[in-house]
């Protein structure tokens, strides 16, 4: 199951986003990569492909990611203002 050490597994889903975003994928579809990722890695990482777990588990790191990235992007556009 999914454990707390876990959640390190947030920064290396930014990460790959982030390397997808720089090899010119359209920044609209970076929250749905960030998910698919996180699912990837819930799958076959995490649950052992146990499939409905490695979705719920992917999905919730993958919008955690995502929202992560949002979050520091518009903090630091507010504070370069």
């Amino acid at each position: 199951m999914f454990e707390i050490h876990n959640v390190l597994l947030i920064p290396l889903i930014m990460g790959l986003v982030e390397a997808f975003k720089r090899a010119g994928v359209s920044k609209r579809f970076l929250p749905l990569l960030s998910i698919v990722i996180g699912i990837g890695i819930g799958v076959v990482y995490l649950t052992e492909f146990d499939l409905k777990q490695g979705v719920l588990i992917g999905t919730i790191l993958g919008l955690s990611a995502s929202g992560l990235y949002s979050g520091t992007k518009n903090t630091m556009e507010t504070e370069g203002k």
